[in-house]
């Protein structure tokens, strides 16, 4: 039988964990209770790196003062709605009250005291710690939780504190319980909102605020290409597209033909368009076409109507029908202009639903209502000679004499020539054959051109 020393009579002490404090130092034991100032508080050297900030009692924004101690700070839904999103944002900036001190004050028990422990900082990214009530509390609960209920009980983490510190540690775990598995718990769903507002550099107004400037370049010569060559087909009033804009077409249309001409020939262009152009930066398709024209025609419109100024105008309308049978009304206006010259401009071109007169009127004042052009100032209509237009109770003519005694209607010269033209060519049987020949072949390849698009 082995004989037994002294030493073995008495409890060999565990060596102290990370969540076990009341296995300390026995000298701790008749330690008295510490007032932590935060101000004369001393860091741990090389274990939690604490930068200024992380020890500023107090932050403003605005006009408050807010403070940072988790035992003193106000509820962020007890501030106003409007303010809330900028306090938040504020905390976060300034990120969780970490306070690591050399000693923590004890508590409990005389003969067994236990005090928080600062290495729970690194366990636990959402842990505080509060100097002033010596509690724990979680930060993105505070943030974001607004009814704190959750299986560690009631308003602990967020509003009294924790400090049951012989319940860390272990099994049951009150800092594990609080956190939970399920990332639908209340402070899961803090810890996700929080992690989200810290990744500030992914979120697009960041990122708007850092743009490539390669890119920006690379992306106005693009559009630049595209803008002069719409200026360049437009002047040369010719067509854009072509039937087959497919890349195995031998012919793509003259916007695309040119673009090739110029990438050919420049070798800055030719990096940056077709298919060096990123999917959905072409700036190519018939919508941007369109874009860059409507542009083109709002700067002219602007131009004639500064031309224009407050003189009186005279307007020319007709309507026709498109290639693709819809009504197009077409608007002239005629004015002189401030150095006494007599101007016509094409103004604008419509599209109607009818060509009764009375949705004519509609669309013709809208047009000039639109350039701040009063009908007041209206001192001629010049028209064909159809009912709709020249029709003495209901015809257009009729409609804008009503709000305009002095716009006088005068039939259109160019529709008197046309009328005389027809008069005399069915005089001559070999020039009416010519024209109802013409109007036949016309017909036919408009009918062959429908079947191929449709093809």
């Amino acid at each position: 039988m082995k004989r037994k020393t002294i030493d073995s009579y008495f409890t060999k002490a565990k060596p102290p964990s990370e969540f076990d404090i009341g296995n300390s130092d026995p000298s701790e034991t008749t330690e008295p209770n510490i007032n932590v100032n935060p101000q004369t508080s001393t860091q741990i050297p090389d274990e939690e790196p604490t930068n200024s900030s992380t020890m500023q009692s107090m932050i403003n924004v605005g006009n408050k003062t807010l403070m940072r101690d988790p035992a003193l700070r106000k509820p962020i839904d007890s501030y106003p709605s409007k303010e809330q999103e900028d306090i938040v944002n504020a905390y976060i900036h300034y990120g969780s009250y970490r306070f690591p001190l050399s000693k923590y004050p004890p508590s409990g028990p005389i003969n067994h005291p236990r005090r928080f422990q600062h290495t729970w900082f690194k366990k636990f990214n959402w842990l505080e710690y509060s100097p002033t009530s010596d509690a724990a509390y979680c930060f993105p609960c505070f943030l974001y939780l607004k009814d704190p209920l959750g299986k560690s009980g009631s308003d602990a983490f967020t509003v009294q504190g924790f400090k049951n510190w012989k319940k860390v540690g272990g099994k049951e775990c009150s800092f594990s319980t609080h956190m939970e598995k399920d990332t639908n718990s209340a402070h899961g769903y803090s810890s996700l909102c929080w992690e989200n507002a810290k990744k500030t550099g992914t979120h697009i107004d960041k990122a708007l605020e850092k743009p490539n400037p390669q890119l920006i370049e690379n992306n106005l010569l693009r559009i630049k290409t595209s803008i002069e060559i719409v200026r360049w087909l437009t002047f040369q009033n010719c067509a854009f597209r072509g039937h087959d804009e497919s890349s195995k077409s031998k012919n793509q249309g003259n916007f695309l033909e040119m673009l090739k001409l110029l990438a050919y020939y420049n070798k800055d262009v030719h990096d940056v368009v077709m298919g060096n152009a990123p999917q959905n930066a072409k700036y190519t398709s018939p919508a941007i076409q369109k874009e860059i024209l409507q542009v083109f025609a709002d700067k002219v419109q602007k131009t004639i109507r500064e031309e224009i100024g407050d003189s009186k105008f005279c307007i020319i309308v007709d309507e026709s029908r498109d290639i693709s049978k819809r009504e197009q009304m077409a608007i002239v206006i005629r004015f002189v202009d401030r150095n006494g010259f007599l101007l016509e401009r094409f103004f604008e071109l419509v599209h109607v639903k009818d060509t009764t007169s009375k949705t004519l009127k509609e669309e013709i004042s809208i047009v000039l209502s639109n350039h701040e052009l009063s009908i007041q100032n209206l001192r001629g209509q010049g028209y064909d000679g159809a009912s709709n237009m020249r029709g003495e109770w209901n015809g257009l003519q009729a409609l804008f004499m009503r709000d305009c005694p002095y716009a006088y209607y005068v039939h259109c010269l160019a529709h008197q020539l046309q009328l005389a033209l027809i008069a005399a060519a069915r005089e001559v049987g070999e020039v009416h054959d010519f024209f109802k020949d013409l109007i036949f072949i016309v017909n036919t390849v408009s009918s062959s051109t429908k079947r191929h698009d449709e093809l």
